[in-house]
C-alpha cells in the first residue's frame, strides 16, 4: 500500500476527497496540499491564540472597573443566553473540582465566541458607555462597534476550522493573518509585536502561494 493510500485510509476518503478536488485528481499533490494545511493551521494558532486572550482580558479588565470583577455574575448585564450558560457551566465546573470560583478562574473557562458576543449588536449602549475603552487605534482613536466586530466574525469562523482540523486552504489566510495582527495591536500594542517576533506564519505560507483547482465555497 503506498503512503497516499495508507494516509486516504487514516484521514478517511470523504475528508481525503477535499483535497483530491484541489489537486485536480492528482492524489500525491492533494497529500501535500493537506499537509499544507496542516502547517498553516499550525503557524495560525500563535495569532489566534494572542488575539484571543488579548479580547478576553482587555474586556476583563474594563468590565472589572465598570461593573466590579463579578461583572459576568450581575443581574441582566448578560445579552445572550449562550454567554448565561457558559457561566454557569464553568461556575459548575469549578463546584465539581471544588475550586472557589474565583473571577479569574470563571472567566479563562470562558469560550472565544463568549468574548466575541461581548461586541454584539445587543451590546451597542454597553460599547458607547464603557466596553469602546477595550481597543484603540495606533493614533489612540477608539472604534466603532461594528468597525471592531466585522473582523471577528470570519476569524471565530477560521479559528473553529482549525480546531475542528478542517480545511483552510480555500480561505484568504494572508488577508486574515493580517486582520488578527491588526486586532491585537488595537488591544493590546505589547502582545502584537511579541507575536510578530515569534510569528511562524509567514515563513510557512508559499513564497508564490499555491493553487487550488476550482472551489465551490470559494474565498472567505
Amino acid at each position: 500500500m503506498t503512503e497516499v493510500a495508507e494516509m486516504e485510509d487514516a484521514l478517511s476518503l470523504e475528508r481525503f476527497a477535499r483535497y483530491v478536488a484541489w489537486a485536480d485528481g492528482d492524489r500525491t499533490r492533494a497529500l501535500e496540499l493537506y499537509a499544507l494545511n496542516t502547517q498553516l493551521s499550525e503557524a495560525l494558532y500563535t495569532p489566534l491564540q494572542v488575539l484571543e486572550l488579548a479580547l478576553r482580558n482587555r474586556v476583563h479588565t474594563i468590565m472589572s472597573a465598570t461593573y466590579g470583577e463579578r461583572w459576568f455574575d450581575a443581574d441582566g448585564l448578560l445579552q445572550a443566553p449562550h454567554q448565561r450558560e457558559q457561566v454557569q457551566g464553568a461556575l459548575a465546573e469549578l463546584a465539581k473540582d471544588k475550586k472557589e470560583p474565583l473571577p479569574g478562574r470563571v472567566v479563562a473557562a470562558l469560550t472565544f465566541s463568549f468574548w466575541t458576543a461581548m461586541v454584539s449588536p445587543v451590546y451597542e449602549n454597553l460599547w458607547r458607555s464603557s466596553l469602546s475603552a477595550i481597543a484603540a487605534k495606533p493614533d489612540g482613536k477608539r472604534l466603532g462597534r461594528k468597525q471592531f466586530s466585522r473582523p471577528l466574525t470570519p476569524i471565530r469562523l477560521l479559528r473553529n476550522r482549525i480546531a475542528h482540523h478542517e480545511p483552510i486552504l480555500h480561505w484568504d489566510l494572508r488577508k486574515h493573518h493580517a486582520t488578527m495582527l491588526e486586532m491585537t495591536a488595537w488591544l493590546s500594542p505589547p502582545a502584537a509585536r511579541w507575536c510578530v517576533r515569534v510569528d511562524r506564519f509567514p515563513a510557512t505560507y508559499p513564497t508564490g502561494g499555491y493553487q487550488l483547482a476550482v472551489d465551490h465555497e470559494g474565498l472567505s
